[in-house]
């Protein structure tokens, strides 16, 4: 394991006990704060953890949760979204991990197991004013391939699709 200024080893662990009511609770407290969404935002969260915990495939889908000792850091997800490619699902670094190069490793990490799983590519949807995680996607390879004004979570917001081939 690599450190990362975090303290401990950061360790990558498939989602857990409690995992999902901590994501859920750190989506709406960062989402709430930074971007000013209403509760449908962590309604979704925990409806996409959910489905993910009640039926994902071990084979092609894998959660990848970020921990420093007791604490985690945030998280990422790849799932199927058809046999040729992955989808990037929830994101997340909390702020104390950000800066650091956690991200990184986690994009890599998620990106990795994707095409060992035997996808050709990956997509993802985000937001417009995630720009640390858009600029990290552009210097990783990703192509901005849709952008468009929305409604969403209660505010205006730009949604962006990114792709990459693996």
């Amino acid at each position: 394991m690599r450190r990362f200024g975090l303290g401990v080893d950061i360790e990558l662990k498939h989602l857990g006990p409690g995992d999902i009511d901590w994501l859920v609770a750190e989506h709406r407290r960062l989402y709430t704060r930074d971007e000013g969404f209403d509760e449908t935002f962590p309604a979704l969260v925990r409806e996409i953890l959910e489905d993910f915990d009640a039926d994902h495939d071990p084979s092609c889908e894998r959660a990848f949760i970020a921990w420093d000792g007791g604490q985690r850091l945030g998280s990422i997800f790849c799932v199927r979204e058809d046999a040729q490619t992955a989808k990037l699902r929830l994101f997340l670094l909390t702020p104390a991990a950000r800066g650091r190069g956690l991200g990184k490793r986690m994009l890599g990490e998620c990106m990795g197991f994707a095409r060992a799983s035997g996808y050709r590519r990956m997509a993802l949807w985000t937001h417009e004013s995630h720009r640390a995680a858009c600029a990290l996607y552009e210097k990783t390879g990703w192509r901005l391939v849709r952008s468009e004004p929305k409604r969403s979570f209660g505010m205006a917001v730009v949604e962006q699709g990114w792709e990459i081939d693996l």
